[in-house]
């Protein structure tokens, strides 16, 4: 074993919510040590990976894989990193690298609404958070200026300061969808990281069409960024650490943090404060390795709280022809969307949603589609323009109510460190299935609207996770029922903190990560304000 490296604080996952928290700290004096499991690779390396891919529909293609730090793979054959035994596949794609997951998003950085933190007092469903809108607004703005997000200000999510980003130009198929469904339909522009000017040492989208996987020239904000940002304020980052066991003492307070580097050889951390800030899967799986006499079932988890209430958006989706050609692929992926059954009271009686419009390139897609109708020569040329032109996608973000027997738990399997790999349960409950009704009726009458041809719904009792991982380490007042406090800070542990999607107990109807990294922030803020003195 090698020597012992004593710090102020040790953060565990350098993603965009790990980066931010340690920055914040570091600027305040703190020692801060960020642990990453995965490798250090930069933008440019990335970009031609995925140039050089034959696999352009895999969103994890660019990313380097490692059987030393694994993540799911499912492209081209799925490496079963995750074992499923719920009813329902979740295939959560994430990367274990400095950086995270973030660096293959589309920047969407949504506000909850401020009725998403009550649902259980208004609508008599889900749970209610132990904070409200008002104690995260100002964090909100703060994360907001540092990504630099811009959007429509009329969204649903009041503001007490505008955005610091005005919009990247709507596109065609914005434009044109916007009005032929108007008056009916509200279509808004997305909140998302993305530049529309340069800000931030980085250049104004130049309409690449490649947010996800990666944005070839940094025009939108991701976790590398932000782990950059963490190093250059003094953070030490050590990559190739892979945490595997958390000790504690007589008081229950975390007083080591082990972890393999890919030679597998074990090092020591011990901190005045530890923060977990890996994903919503990989920080259960490592409370629940980290046993002990005291802890038999794992840190954190006296109470057999840790990984349950997993939630994500229980996705369906439709595609169709529109009567005249709007173009799809010119400027981001996901620009709009129709934000107008996010709350209201039916969500007493079923799911709220948004409905994402998609702006991505279907030249792939149509293509392939066509081949296998038989099309060749001139004539596949002549269809694929064709249906390239005017293809429509739509997928819809509908909140799933905390389930405790939706959970990530241990596998029998393991990987080549040893370490077991995460066993997933996932099902989709009535309340979700009567949500998904509804957005069938709308994804019709949108269609309609359009003048479709060629509608393909996606399939009946299916449904995709969309990567918005909450719920298994959720934050509330009645440890019976929870993980962590308001603040993150895990209710059997003084000392230890966790930061990331997991804490979030509702999924709400958005993305999470801007509500992931403003909790961050408000963590942060009160670790320095209880560490002030020692």
């Amino acid at each position: 074993m090698s020597n012992e490296q004593v710090v102020d604080v040790v953060v565990v996952g350098a993603g965009i919510c790990g980066s931010l928290l340690a920055t914040r700290l570091a600027r305040a004096g703190r020692s801060v040590l960020l642990l990453e499991s995965g490798p250090r690779k930069g933008r440019g390396e990335l970009v031609q990976n995925y140039r050089e891919s034959a696999f352009k529909s895999d969103f994890m293609a660019p990313y380097p894989y490692s059987e030393m730090a694994p993540h799911p793979r499912f492209s081209p054959t799925p490496n079963d990193y995750l074992e499923q035994a719920g009813p329902h596949a979740y295939q959560a794609q994430y990367i274990r690298m400095l950086g995270g997951t973030s660096w293959h998003w589309a920047a969407q950085m949504w506000r909850y609404v401020p009725n998403d933190f009550r649902t259980q007092s208004l609508y008599g469903v889900g749970v209610d958070w132990p904070i409200g809108y008002d104690d995260l607004e100002e964090y909100y703005y703060q994360v907001e200026v540092i990504t630099g997000v811009g959007g429509e200000p009329d969204n649903g999510s009041p503001r007490s300061k505008p955005f610091p980003m005005e919009r990247v130009p709507a596109s065609y198929l914005q434009q044109r969808v916007t009005e032929r469904l108007a008056p009916e339909y509200r279509v808004i522009d997305d909140s998302t990281a993305r530049n529309s000017r340069s800000y931030g040492g980085r250049p104004a989208c130049c309409g690449n069409n490649n947010c996800m996987p990666i944005c070839p020239i940094d025009a939108q904000y991701h976790g590398g960024l932000a782990a950059q940002e963490a190093e250059a304020e003094g953070v030490e980052i050590v990559t190739e650490a892979v945490v595997y066991r958390l000790e504690h003492d007589s008081q229950g307070r975390i007083s080591a943090v082990h972890y393999y580097d890919w030679d597998k050889t074990s090092h020591k951390v011990t901190a005045q404060t530890v923060v977990l800030a890996a994903n919503a899967i990989e920080t259960p799986k490592l409370l629940l390795m980290s046993t002990s006499d005291t802890f038999a079932d794992g840190i954190a988890n006296a109470r057999d709280n840790v990984g349950r209430n997993l939630c994500d958006h229980p996705a369906i989706s439709v595609s169709f022809d529109v009567d005249e050609p709007v173009w799809p692929g010119r400027g981001p992926v996901s620009p709009c969307s129709i934000g107008d059954f996010r709350d209201g009271d039916f969500r007493a009686e079923h799911a709220p949603f948004r409905l994402d419009i998609s702006n991505g390139s279907k030249v792939a897609s149509v293509t392939k589609e066509l081949l296998a109708e038989g099309y060749h020569g001139r004539a596949l040329d002549e269809q694929v323009r064709y249906r390239a032109a005017r293809r429509l996608a739509l997928k819809n973000a509908m909140e799933q109510l905390p389930d405790p027997e939706n959970r990530v738990t241990l596998s029998d399997q393991r990987d080549a460190l040893g370490l077991p790999t995460p066993r997933m349960y996932w099902n989709v409950g009535e309340y979700e299935r009567r949500g998904t009704e509804v957005t069938r009726e709308h994804y019709d009458r949108i269609a309609e609207m359009l003048g479709a041809t060629n509608i393909k719904h996606s399939k009946e009792g299916a449904f995709s996770n969309r990567q918005h991982i909450t719920g298994t380490l959720s934050m509330g007042n009645d440890p019976a029922t929870s993980v962590t406090d308001q603040w993150g800070r895990a209710h059997d542990h003084e000392n230890l903190f966790m930061v990331g999607t997991g804490v979030m107990p509702t999924v709400g109807t958005c993305n999470v990560t801007l509500t992931a990294a403003a909790l961050a922030l408000r963590t942060a803020d009160r670790i320095l304000e209880e560490t002030q003195h020692g």
